[in-house]
């Protein structure tokens, strides 16, 4: 009996050095591309697709909705309400960091990741990555990546002329790209705009941690 609870300790604390040593090297990986991501993140910049493309309320929109504890946290956030299991960062070491993603283990990677980005990359340069990388559903003629390629697609403008319905919308389809699609507004886009719109106004808030559909603001 005792060889058997031995075994399972031991079975237990293999478990964890690996857990921990798999997320260790999603760290590691970061830090070691950080150049290059620094060197995109500044292209972004200098073609006026940084975080400087979004006027402010753009800018607090988007981060109330993907990542309230965006400004806080170190790349994973466990208690901002709202937040999610995925935050931006997570969201964006996603993108980064993988091939092909598989749930499940690849989130131990995919936090180690986070947390190496948010060590090397400031706030900006991950909002920069993120516009430019984002998942945007399918438009009139494919797959759409990127916040402003989705402006210029769907409504022909740059983002920060687009009118606070139309961000919103962005927005919007980040949650489920393939289920709310840009190109097709129905019932179920313009109720979860609706939801960004009341929360961005503060007349709302998420119910708890994984309220991302917010139904606190339905």
């Amino acid at each position: 009996m005792g060889k058997a609870i031995n075994g399972i300790g031991l079975t237990g604390l293999a478990l964890l050095i690996a857990i921990f040593g798999y997320g260790g090297k999603g760290w590691y990986d970061a830090v070691q591309m950080a150049d290059g991501f620094k060197l995109q993140a500044e292209q972004l910049t200098r073609s006026g697709k940084g975080v400087e493309s979004l006027t402010s309320q753009q800018l607090n929109t988007l981060i109330k909705v993907q990542d309230p504890g965006f400004y806080e946290h170190d790349g994973i956030d466990f208690s901002s309400k709202g937040a999610g299991i995925t935050t931006l960062t997570q969201s964006l070491a996603k993108r980064l960091g993988f091939k092909n993603y598989t749930p499940g283990i690849g989130k131990i990677r995919q936090s180690g990741f986070a947390l190496g980005l948010d060590s090397v990359l400031s706030k900006h340069q991950q909002v920069a990555l993120f516009l430019a990388t984002a998942e945007m559903g399918r438009g009139p003629n494919g797959w759409i990546t990127g916040f402003h390629n989705a402006a210029d697609l769907i409504y022909q403008k740059r983002v920060a002329e687009l009118d606070e319905n139309e961000f919103n919308s962005l927005v919007a389809v980040l949650i489920a790209p393939s289920k709310l699609k840009l190109s097709a507004p129905d019932a179920a886009l313009e109720e979860r705009v609706a939801r960004i719109t009341k929360l961005a106004h503060e007349k709302c808030e998420p119910n708890n941690f994984n309220d991302v559909w917010l139904e606190g603001c339905a």
